[in-house]
């Protein structure tokens, strides 16, 4: 069974304050941890002394927490901190709560510890972020769910493994990837795989083993004719990768599509990718590593929503839009529901099987981990996708941005932004801001103020 990790809520508070008004706001700030958190670590009360916290600590299995949660529910020195960091390695989220009273007596003086708290850590080195406010405030409450929500993702990534099959294509440079840096920035691993052995071992496949792979098809996609060979082929490849994914616990792809594809098996990857991105591991061609971890965290943040990847292929500066598009790889549940997932040919190739259909409307969130020699980058846009025919054949979706179309165009230009661009129904810009915010990485925003 997988372990899962742990918020660790520290309430720390001194004697020589309100406790009993420092109580009152511990229990609103547990009450509201375990809503949003499957599992939390806390003392029965607030901690008054460095040495109960240590003996609390000692308790504790530190390498199953994700995120630490001290909250100053009273003024309290830098020892209390310090006697953290020293057995948990976890970044730290401060919270301060607020005076319960104006006028006479200071009764917490918990903003004053979260400066102090603050000020150690980053003397300190240690990974952390500030909330100030009471649990019960909406603002609060926000910043809260961002900030875990972004935590369980590190962890998250610090346990994908992103099997790549097949060199990407000649000049296609923007898709490698240095595997050192990604290890050491993400925590990602690569897993290597010959793609012309799996275009051997797939045809060995008896046809039990591989017609699932069509009736799973079948149950989203339009018009598929199971007697197609290149239906075959991609039922015999699908089922050939998805037994080497689960021995090797892998939860990400990025596929040679071309000219491979095309030339040995017979048929467009495109349905591969559709299919593996909509079942839950995400899957990008060209075998751009970075548009698959792109892919990825967007899945993550989104609560498992499908993603797409996409190249930026056309402008229309009368309804401040862009339009994203690939050959043929979608996940199915991203098709207009008044079309639906249809299968069709590679519009340059004519191979089946692809997918062909225009992508529903909505809200969405564009997204790119880059790379550049200078390290580690992240692009955000927001937009609205609209309910527009297909514009080219393949998968489309047109999106009508935030900001100004022609200076956007310009700027991700002259910055030199990678061509492949990913894309989730839901607005998650604020958790890619922190992802960005909590890995010292430069970000790019590109969103109406």
């Amino acid at each position: 069974m997988p372990v899962h990790p742990s918020v660790l809520y520290i309430p720390i508070g001194r004697k020589t304050f309100d406790l009993e008004a420092a109580e009152h706001e511990r229990r609103k700030s547990s009450s509201f941890l375990h809503e949003v958190s499957h599992h939390v670590v806390e003392p029965d009360s607030i901690v008054t002394s460095p040495e109960e916290l240590k003996a609390f600590l000692d308790g504790v299995d530190v390498d199953r927490v994700s995120t630490t949660i001290y909250q100053s529910v009273t003024f309290a020195d830098g020892e209390f901190i310090e006697t953290i960091i020293q057995q948990v390695k976890a970044p730290v989220i401060v919270w301060s709560v607020r005076e319960p009273s104006v006028g006479g007596r200071l009764r917490l003086n918990s903003l004053t510890g979260g400066n102090s708290t603050s000020h150690v850590l980053r003397c300190a080195g240690h990974p952390y972020s500030f909330i100030f406010g009471n649990a019960d405030e909406a603002n609060v409450q926000m910043m809260l769910k961002v900030k875990l929500k972004v935590q369980n993702l590190l962890n998250d990534l610090k346990n994908l493994k992103i099997g790549v099959i097949g060199e990407h294509p000649p000049g296609f440079f923007f898709s490698g990837t240095d595997e050192e840096a990604l290890h050491k920035q993400w925590g990602v691993q690569v897993e290597h795989f010959d793609l012309h052995k799996a275009f051997e071992e797939c045809r060995k496949l008896p046809r039990e083993k591989w017609e699932p792979a069509i009736e799973r098809a079948e149950q989203q996609v339009i018009g598929l004719n199971r007697n197609d060979e290149t239906v075959k082929r991609f039922a015999q490849f699908s089922t050939y990768v998805k037994d080497q994914i689960e021995e090797r616990d892998i939860s990400a792809i990025a596929v040679r599509c071309w000219p491979d594809f095309f030339n040995e098996l017979g048929a467009a990857a495109c349905s591969t990718l559709s299919q593996f991105t909509e079942d839950g591991v995400v899957s990008s061609c060209e075998s751009d590593i970075h548009g698959s971890v792109s892919m990825f965290i967007l899945r993550q943040l989104s609560g498992g929503s499908a993603p797409y990847l996409g190249d930026l292929v056309h402008v229309n500066e009368a309804s401040n839009s862009v339009v994203f598009w690939h050959c043929g790889a979608g996940a199915y549940s991203l098709a207009h529901p008044d079309q639906g997932a249809q299968s069709g040919v590679h519009p340059n190739r004519k191979m089946g099987m692809t997918m062909e259909f225009g992508l529903k409307p909505g809200r969405v969130t564009m997204f790119r981990v880059s790379y550049t020699p200078e390290g580690y980058r992240l692009l955000i846009m927001r937009g609205d996708a609209l309910d527009t025919p297909k514009r080219f054949d393949g998968t489309s979706v047109e999106v009508k941005l935030e900001t100004e179309v022609q200076s956007t165009l310009y700027q991700l230009m002259e910055e030199g932004f990678e061509p492949h661009y990913a894309l989730v129904y839901e607005d998650v810009a604020s958790e890619l801001v922190e992802l960005g915010r909590q890995l010292g990485l430069e970000t790019t925003l590109l969103v109406r103020d």
